[in-house]
């Protein structure tokens, strides 16, 4: 028996109790103390032996088929990114503790960053914050060089009413995105450090960390903004891989064109450039709103 975390089995006790009796077709008799899925009810559907599926859960056996990994994503209705993820979870590589190491952004992403007229940032692949424009630190004064977005969305109450309603479904999404940034790593001691840090003080980040969901960190979203000084923002947010890098990420946001939100977000600007001559932003529009 190792030493070594049982990441396989806290993955599939999270992902069961996440999938209802009705949703795997099972039929629900008497009184059940949780909502989700029994072990034999896993093990049943998976086509595997019980006692096999608890030395999963318990650790007593980390080196499961394929084929009794892809059974197991099916009856836990694992998209296609959760199935990798359990997959690697479950994969044999030699595991080595790393060093922390400082991520550096290559300096012509930091050019195109400061140079872009959109709000943009780079964000490193434990979402600490490693270069902004000044349109970024007006659609949020938390996007600065040195911040975290999982610290500021779940530890700072500006972040969270920027996004308000939507606050809590933007804070899953980052620890979504959070998990496959790291990986299987989360014995990393940056990700040590942030994920202690976190499950100390924030009772919803903790809930959302045991859940164990896995989402995509890249690609293309719509984000509504709460915005103190413009109002309601609606704005297409893409997640770009910087290459030859280990994770680090260009965040760019952009809004419809010809459109309330386009002209809001081109007020942010102006009041940049002129927050003195701007009746509509006034001496607010460059500094915290908080």
């Amino acid at each position: 028996m190792t030493d070594e975390p049982n990441r396989l089995g806290a993955f599939l006790r999270a992902r069961r109790d996440l999938v209802t009796p009705e949703e795997a077709g099972v039929p629900v008799t008497g009184v059940r103390r949780a909502p989700g899925l029994r072990r034999e009810e896993v093990a049943m559907l998976a086509g595997i032996s019980a006692d096999y599926y608890l030395r999963l859960e318990r650790g007593r056996d980390r080196r499961p088929s394929v084929q009794v990994l892809e059974s197991l994503a099916r009856v836990l209705r694992l998209d296609d990114v959760s199935r990798a993820y359990l997959l690697d979870l479950a994969a044999d590589k030699p595991r080595r503790r790393r060093r922390p190491r400082k991520e550096t952004l290559p300096p012509s992403t930091a050019r195109l960053v400061s140079m872009l007229p959109l709000p943009a940032f780079a964000e490193g692949r434990y979402l600490d914050i490693l270069a902004a424009n000044p349109l970024a630190t007006a659609l949020s004064p938390r996007l600065v060089v040195g911040a975290n977005r999982l610290r500021d969305v779940f530890l700072d109450t500006g972040e969270q009413d920027l996004f308000s309603p939507h606050s809590e479904d933007v804070a899953a999404g980052l620890v979504a995105g959070f998990r496959d940034a790291v990986g299987t790593d989360t014995d990393d001691p940056r990700c040590i450090e942030l994920v202690g840090e976190l499950s100390l003080v924030s009772p919803l980040f903790r809930r959302l960390w045991a859940r164990h969901d896995v989402r995509l960190r890249g690609g293309t979203a719509v984000v509504s903004f709460n915005h103190p000084e413009v109002g309601e923002l609606r704005l297409h947010r893409e997640k770009l891989l910087v290459t030859d890098t280990d994770g680090i990420m260009l965040v760019v946001y952009h809004p419809d064109p010809d459109t309330d939100d386009a002209g809001k977000l081109a007020l942010l600007g102006s009041a940049l450039r002129s927050p003195r001559d701007n009746p509509a932003l006034g001496r607010r529009a460059h500094g915290s709103p908080h």
